[in-house]
């Protein structure tokens, strides 16, 4: 079966992501990409993927380092996504604040978490690259989130949300309850 790459496209918007901007910073200074293809791989050890096209200049010059963080961008930060998701030698950096993590790599100023992870493994996958990054610190924050959903930007309070789980819960734990859930009983 052919799959029309716009059909593709536009089912996969029907899933909603949140939106990270990936960066890494090398010795012409700091590098990075906004990036939706980004999800937890492992709790133990702790491990994160990102899926950077192989276009990216930024991404290259990212894994060159090793190392790369990722800033969870806040529902404020929309213009910030835009301009990282631009190509080109603009300096993407100049309208955000940001501060190295350990691995040097900058860190968002006002995004909701950051994490600073060691490449562990790096994956061909189609027009992109499956990157799996090995957790070093991280840290978050109180906030809504930018969502990126069907081509268009939004957010969500959980504060807010509907739970499957008993009436106004809205964490896994409540929902679930303590433990079984944490160990991936089924998902």
């Amino acid at each position: 079966m052919n799959v029309d790459a716009r059909v593709f496209r536009d089912t996969l918007g029907r899933f909603a992501s949140g939106v990270v901007v990936v960066t890494g910073a090398d010795a012409a200074g700091p590098a990075g990409l906004t990036c939706q293809s980004f999800f937890a791989v492992s709790l133990d050890p702790p491990l994160v993927a990102v899926c950077p096209s192989l276009k990216s200049v930024s991404w290259r010059r990212i894994e060159a380092t090793g190392a790369f963080a990722v800033s969870v961008l806040a529902a404020h930060q929309r213009e910030l996504c835009l301009t990282f998701g631009q190509g080109g030698q603009k300096d993407k950096f100049a309208a955000a604040g940001w501060e190295p993590a350990p691995s040097g790599a900058p860190f968002i100023h006002d995004a909701l978490a950051w994490l600073d992870c060691a490449i562990a493994a790096v994956h061909p996958a189609g027009d992109h690259v499956l990157v799996v990054g090995e957790v070093r610190h991280l840290t978050a924050r109180d906030g809504d989130p930018l969502l990126f959903h069907r081509g268009g930007f939004g957010t969500f309070s959980s504060r807010v949300l509907a739970s499957v789980g008993t009436a106004g819960a809205s964490a896994a734990n409540e929902v679930w309850g303590e433990g079984p859930w944490q160990e991936g009983v089924d998902w």
